[in-house]
């Protein structure tokens, strides 16, 4: 038993961990290694997008413009049928947290596309993204482009190389245009540039214990990093 975790501590019918939670954010921020702590943390299971397994993702960044409209498609399929999967799962293992929120996939196709091609997006997105779960918790993680281009570096994903901070920037500000906007499910906004929540225990349970008064509406959380 981890006694440092929050919500290790809660006695049978009083647990406090959400059903299902989405970690999301631009490149770099971390959403996936903390969606997979926090997977373990509350014993749920772990949904991540793969974006290794996307044949049009190295030519984007390569060629943005030429290769936008079928990486797009493919990052849509692919987190559809995700979703269609999670939602047809066993009904008695209803926890689940996801690296990705599928309403952010048009953030990303109308920064990419040009007009013909986001009419055609739109169309495809209309017809297979209806009945979708909804999150009872969405984490929203924010860091400024410094920050996220030095992650992204030190990842040392070839085609992630290619980058440019201006992309970059356009993303950070796509996320903060799409989550001003958003009210699908209790938001969790998280400034992320000066913590590790992956490495230090302490900036993690911070945010664990932070988790437990977000029941409805948008919550803002501005961690101080922990002493090394």
């Amino acid at each position: 038993m981890n006694s440092g975790n929050p919500y290790a501590a809660a006695t049978p019918g009083q647990d406090r961990s959400p059903g299902y939670v989405v970690v999301e954010g631009p490149i770099g921020v971390g959403k996936t290694s903390l969606a997979q702590k926090l997977a373990l943390a509350f014993g749920s299971d772990l949904l991540l997008e793969h974006p290794e397994e996307n044949p049009f993702l190295e030519r984007f960044y390569q060629s943005r413009k030429q290769f936008a409209l079928p990486a797009q498609l493919f990052f849509l399929f692919q987190r559809v049928h995700q979703l269609q999967e999670l939602k047809q799962g066993d009904m008695f293992k209803p926890r689940r947290v996801a690296d990705f929120l599928l309403e952010k996939d048009s953030l990303f196709a109308r920064l990419n596309l040009d007009d013909d091609e986001w009419q055609l997006y739109e169309q495809v997105y209309a017809k297979m993204s209806v009945e979708l779960p909804v999150p009872d918790l969405v984490i929203y993680l924010q860091a400024p482009a410094d920050v996220l281009m030095d992650r992204v570096r030190r990842r040392r994903i070839a085609y992630e190389r290619q980058v440019e901070r201006e992309y970059v920037e356009s993303i950070i500000e796509g996320y903060a245009r799409f989550f001003h906007h958003y009210s699908a499910a209790p938001l969790l906004v998280v400034n992320a540039a000066e913590v590790n929540f992956v490495d230090s225990d302490a900036d993690f349970n911070a945010l664990l214990g932070h988790l437990r008064g977000v029941r409805s509406g948008r919550h803002f959380f501005n961690p101080l990093p922990a002493n090394p």
